[in-house]
């Protein structure tokens, strides 16, 4: 705690990401809710990767005597790995960079994946969708965004998408697109249980139509997926505003 109630200065906790929800080591002090509160907002920066301030009130709440915590957080960002060089992909990479996510393009077509194309991603790879995955690191916040809308691309990066314990893995296409892709993928051995973890059509409902817009629609899947939200409107619901974050993994020191 950098600012705030002089008995609560300098106070830290110790928030880890490989246990549960609600274990921490050390305590704050103050309220009983502060600790748990601190503990979330922890989480959810150290889920992003990022270090920061967040504006609490010594009881827990948002209102009250407020304090100032400093995050900080031992864990690189996440990954967003979007396959596909097609527009669409273009506004998913901003969208996905401004969500704090570490951004990678890739396609097996180099007249498509350039670095001119897309400035904003941290990597643009030219190699076959299945084959870059299957070299490269994953966890359980990676988010696979598969754009390409091709068969010969699609099949087999899903079939392996499907099988790594990552966070989300969507695909792009309309209904009848999906339903010859979950076909095609029971072919070549992938289960019912598997084909349920894929998002497709991907994105929510918003009535998107631009690149830009479709890009906010799989970004706000993404989110309520990560955040255990329902992607319902919040007027007139009776659902919390803020849900518990999923566990990730690395330490957040909180001061």
């Amino acid at each position: 705690i950098t600012a705030g109630p002089d008995e609560l200065l300098g106070r830290a906790l110790l928030v880890r990401g490989d246990v549960p929800a609600g274990a921490h080591e050390g305590g704050l002090g103050g309220h009983p809710e502060l600790d748990r509160t601190v503990a979330a907002e922890a989480r959810a920066l150290l889920d992003a990767g990022r270090t920061g301030t967040v504006e609490i009130g010594a009881d827990g709440s948002r209102c009250g005597r407020p304090l100032t915590v400093l995050v900080e957080s031992s864990v690189p960002p996440p990954r967003m790995i979007v396959f596909g060089a097609i527009d669409f992909a273009s506004a998913l990479v901003r969208v996905g960079k401004f969500l704090g996510y570490h951004v990678t393009v890739c396609d097996a077509r180099p007249v498509f994946a350039t670095r001119v194309r897309f400035p904003d991603a941290d990597e643009v790879v030219v190699r076959w969708p299945h084959e870059y995955l299957a070299d490269t690191e994953v966890d359980g916040r990676t988010v696979l965004c598969v754009l390409t809308h091709d068969a010969k691309f699609d099949v087999p990066l899903l079939r392996l998408a499907l099988r790594l314990p990552v966070a989300y893995v969507g695909a792009m296409g309309s209904r009848r697109t999906h339903l010859d892709r979950a076909a095609r993928l029971r072919e070549v051995g992938v289960t019912d249980l598997e084909l349920a973890r894929l998002r497709s059509p991907i994105g929510l409902d918003l009535g998107a139509r631009t690149p830009e817009e479709t890009a906010l629609s799989i970004a706000a899947e993404v989110v309520a997926n990560r955040r255990g939200g329902g992607g319902r409107s919040l007027t007139g619901a009776h659902t919390p505003i803020h849900h518990d974050a999923p566990v990730p993994r690395g330490i957040t020191s909180v001061a």
